[in-house]
């Protein structure tokens, strides 16, 4: 876990995106304990209400709750909820601005279909 002080992304928000990165690839599995906000931010050498508000995201978001007297554990359910997340960030993030740009370059779905084809296949993308 590092954080860049540096970009225009509040910190607390780089350790709220960090922790749910490591759930969703697993590094912190469902109804598993996760770091404290005290060793996070002794870690990072940063304030540990800093650390707190990040993870308060995710608690909100039910991705991690508490458990009183013993800290913040990963819900079940949370790397589906990421999921979710993540497909719905990915159509508003990626999705819409292609078409927006295959509109301005007068390309049709079948257009982009065929590029996206085009990148499966590249020998980059194969499992």
């Amino acid at each position: 876990m590092n954080v860049n002080p540096n970009i225009e992304k509040p910190i607390f928000i780089q350790i709220a995106e960090q922790l749910e990165d490591s759930i969703f690839t697993g590094v912190f599995e469902e109804e598993t304990k996760i770091p404290s906000t005290n060793e996070i931010s002794a870690l990072l050498n940063i304030n540990p209400h800093t650390v707190l508000k990040g993870m308060n995201m995710l608690v909100d978001e039910e991705i991690i709750y508490k458990k009183r007297g013993l800290g913040m554990f990963v819900k079940e359910g949370a790397v589906e909820k990421i999921r979710q997340k993540r497909q719905s960030r990915f159509y508003e993030q990626y999705i819409e601005a292609l078409i927006d740009e295959a509109i301005k370059l007068k390309m049709s779905k079948e257009d982009i279909i065929s590029l996206i084809e085009r990148g499966y296949s590249d020998e980059r993308h194969r499992d």
